[in-house]
Parts: structure tokens; C-alpha cells; sequence
């Protein structure tokens, strides 16, 4: 892969070139894609969907809005002192091309800012609520009319593929979606491929996948622009990464690991003991007087935590250029803290996250709720599809907003739905679900 490809200022509907040294420098191509991102719905949304604690009243906790600025913030750092190296080390795309290391960086926050734009209510349960209804629940009767590769999409939804999909489809009077550079959709595809086969490699870019058939020509149309290496040959769609992605994986890596520590932390879960012992091993230089003197539990689990995540961006940033020629030929298979001299620091961590947080009663109980929440609306919808719709039908899709008129393949309209239901929050989910079993009627 070439970087000045790599780089790609496209745009989807594009008809002529876009140049990086023609660019107006006050409102560069690739910082346009952070606000476009930042002022959508789908974004706003995540105000109030679930980072670690579903429905959360506590100011304390990270909602998926807060978890994505941060991450986009970490991001951008790692992105601004890797893109600095990168032009020492080709200049020609400086001198040349016209390229700067803010432009690295405003890729990278701009993909990171969106990493989780796809992802449905109640987090990661969400996922599997929405892909356990068509494996196993009532979904399972379209089955038979759907192509292996559609039902798989179904089957285990992919929050990072319907990311792609609301950053890509065109709606009434926005074609092409947010209309992103194509440098900045390359660094958001965590995973190039499509949903069959189901990991092929040990490789980290397929451990998932990162589109939906819906939109496989839309992804091949970014992959081919930015020159991504196709790793394997025959009729699966898999592609190596573009390389910026590590850093958007490494920055999420980042802030999860740290800050839903902290967050666990600060909700009692975790006791402040414990942070000193297991952050220290992040950051060996502590001023533990310093420490000492911050008077409440947040500034001290706070001083921890951005001393911790500076610690990690150094380490991301000198792990990639160690193996940026290998990242280029899409030989290096592992995250960028996968390869860290901290890793067994880090994997402490979330061990105790996962049995403290992830698995903490509040927890659990709250992702029981959203399974049965995300089954029940998934249900009553996909009930009124490619059918003669009843009184109570044509009233499901008011309360759903739609009103049911494209024609449109039975497939596009599974995924439609799911679609739907995952850009709900949690309390609309919630306030829909109470609605369809008569449980609020005000």
C-alpha cells in the first residue's frame, strides 16, 4: 500500500480530483469529516446509550458520546506524532503532495470520533440481542429466503458494520451519507471484509467484519480508491487494513482499558487500592507525594488515568513505526498494544474490569433488560414485513415512524430495521418497548 493513496481526499459522488496541496488550509477536507460526523444524529444519539453501566443515572459514567470524544482526542494525538515521523521518513509526501501531520491526525480523530456511531442500545449486548433474535428467536423463520452471507449479517450484527452503513448510505437529500473522505471511511473499517467466511485467520482484521451486503459496493469502491492489498482471491471480499486503522483500534484500546477502570473505580466497584496498585505498573514514574495530595478519590483515580493513557500513546506510536513497513504490506496481524512491553499490566486490568464491572450485578441485570427490550421491538417490526398489515400492524409502524412504503427486497428491509433499532438510545428503546406492552400510555 502507498501512502499517497492512502491519503485519498475522495469523496463518494467526487468527479474530479481532490488535491491535498489545493486544499483551503482554514477548513481542511479532512477535518470537515469530524464535524459532519459531530453534527449528526446518528452521533448525537449516543448521549445516551451505554459505555459500561446501561441507563446509568450516575454523572460519573461514561455514556458511548463521552467514550467516543475522548477516544477521538487520544486519537488525534497518536495520529499527529506518527504522521510527524511519517513525513521525515517520506518527505516527497510534504513536499510533493503538500501533506501535514495535523492531516494523520484529523484522520484519525475523525475515524475515531465514529468508531461506535453503529453501535446499537445497551452496548455490546445489544449486538448479540439483535443477532441471538435471528440465530435463535423469531428471526430464524427468513432464513431459508435470505443468502448465507445475508443471513450471517443478520445473525451476528455488526456494530462496525452498520457504522459504515450510516456513514455511507444515501438518505432523502444527503447521497452518498455523510459524504466522508474515503481516507477517513479506510481508517473507520476496523475490519475489511464481509461476514462469511467467519474468521478465516488469526488475523485481527478478521475477527469480524465490517460491512453488511447492503453496502458491499460502496466498500469496494473506498478499498479500490485507497489501494487496499485484497488478501485473499476467489469470491470472499477481505481486504488488509488501511494502515491508520491501528491507531483508531490503539486509541479505543486505550480508553476503554483506562477509563472504564476509572469509571468502576468511581462507582465503588473497583476499590481505589486497587487502581494505585495496577495503574502504578503503567506509570513507573508516579510522584506518589503529588498522588497523595489530591484530596478526593476522581482527582486521584484522574492524575492515574492521563498519566497511564500518555504512557500508552508513546508506546502505540513507537510500535507502529517499528513496523510500519510490515502494516504496509498487510503482514502485521496483531493490535499495537497486543506487541506492548505492557501488556500483561493491561490484560490485569481488564481482568479485573471484566469480573468487577462487566460482570457486576447492576450490569448483568440491565443487559437481561435490553435483550428483552431489543427481542420485543425486533419482533412486533419485523412482523409487518411482506405482509397484509393488520390495525394493530399500521399502528406498530406509526409508533416506529415508518411507514412501510419503499419497495425494497426482503433482506434491505431485515436491515432496515435493524438499522432503525440501533440508532434508538436506550431510554427510547426503553419508552417504545413500555408503549408496545401497554406499560405507558401517557
Amino acid at each position: 500500500m502507498q501512502w499517497e493513496r492512502l491519503l485519498s481526499l475522495k469523496r463518494q459522488g467526487d468527479t474530479n480530483k481532490r488535491l491535498r496541496k489545493e486544499q483551503d488550509e482554514t477548513r481542511l477536507g479532512f477535518e470537515v469529516d469530524y464535524d459532519r460526523i459531530i453534527f449528526s444524529s446518528a452521533f448525537r444519539s449516543l448521549q445516551d446509550k451505554t459505555q459500561v453501566i446501561p441507563l446509568s443515572k450516575t454523572d460519573f459514567v461514561h455514556t458511548r458520546l463521552t467514550h467516543s470524544l475522548e477516544v477521538a482526542v487520544v486519537g488525534r494525538s497518536l495520529g499527529r506524532q506518527v504522521g510527524k515521523q511519517l513525513l521525515e521518513k517520506y518527505p516527497h509526501l510534504s513536499e510533493v503532495h503538500g501533506y501535514q501531520f495535523n492531516d494523520f491526525g484529523a484522520i484519525v480523530a475523525a475515524a475515531a470520533l465514529a468508531h461506535d456511531i453503529g453501535n446499537p442500545p445497551f452496548g455490546h449486548s445489544g449486538e448479540k440481542a439483535i443477532g441471538d433474535y435471528f440465530k435463535n428467536g423469531n428471526g430464524k423463520r427468513f432464513a431459508s429466503q435470505l443468502s448465507p452471507k445475508e443471513y450471517q449479517d443478520l445473525c451476528t450484527f455488526e456494530g462496525n458494520a452498520n457504522g459504515f452503513k450510516i456513514l455511507t448510505e444515501s438518505m432523502p437529500g444527503a447521497s452518498g451519507g455523510l459524504r466522508l473522505s474515503y481516507a477517513t471511511l479506510g481508517a473507520f473499517m476496523k475490519y475489511p471484509k464481509e461476514s462469511l467466511p467467519v474468521k478465516p485467520t488469526k488475523h485481527i482484521a478478521d475477527k469480524k467484519f465490517g460491512f453488511f451486503q447492503s453496502e458491499k459496493q460502496a466498500f469496494q469502491e473506498v478499498a479500490d480508491e485507497l489501494g487496499l492489498l485484497q488478501t485473499r482471491d476467489g469470491k470472499d471480499i477481505s481486504y488488509a487494513r488501511h494502515p491508520l486503522t491501528f491507531l483508531v483500534e490503539a486509541a479505543d484500546d486505550i480508553c476503554y482499558t483506562i477509563i472504564d477502570f476509572e469509571d468502576g473505580i468511581n462507582l465503588g466497584l473497583i476499590s481505589e487500592d486497587y487502581a494505585l496498585e495496577y495503574m502504578v505498573k503503567l506509570v513507573p514514574n508516579i510522584n506518589t507525594k503529588k498522588y497523595y495530595q489530591l484530596t478526593t478519590k476522581a482527582a486521584r483515580v484522574g492524575y492515574l488515568r492521563a498519566l497511564a493513557i500518555g504512557t500508552l500513546i508513546e508506546e502505540a506510536v513507537t510500535i507502529f513505526m517499528e513496523n510500519e513497513e510490515a502494516i504496509l504490506k498487510g503482514a502485521f496481524a496483531k493490535a499495537l498494544l497486543d506487541k506492548s512491553k505492557y501488556e500483561a499490566q493491561i490484560q490485569d486490568i481488564l481482568t479485573i474490569s471484566v469480573s468487577n464491572i462487566y460482570q457486576s450485578q447492576e450490569v448483568v441485570e440491565k443487559e437481561i433488560a435490553g435483550y428483552e427490550i431489543l427481542s420485543t421491538l425486533l419482533d412486533k417490526r419485523c412482523n409487518v414485513i411482506h405482509v397484509s398489515p393488520t390495525h394493530y400492524d399500521k399502528l406498530v409502524l406509526r409508533l416506529f415512524e415508518d411507514s412501510d412504503q419503499e419497495e425494497i427486497s426482503l433482506y434491505e428491509e431485515l436491515i432496515k430495521v435493524c438499522n432503525y433499532v440501533s440508532v434508538m438510545t436506550d431510554s427510547k428503546s426503553l419508552r417504545i418497548f413500555q408503549k408496545l406492552k401497554g406499560l405507558n400510555v401517557h
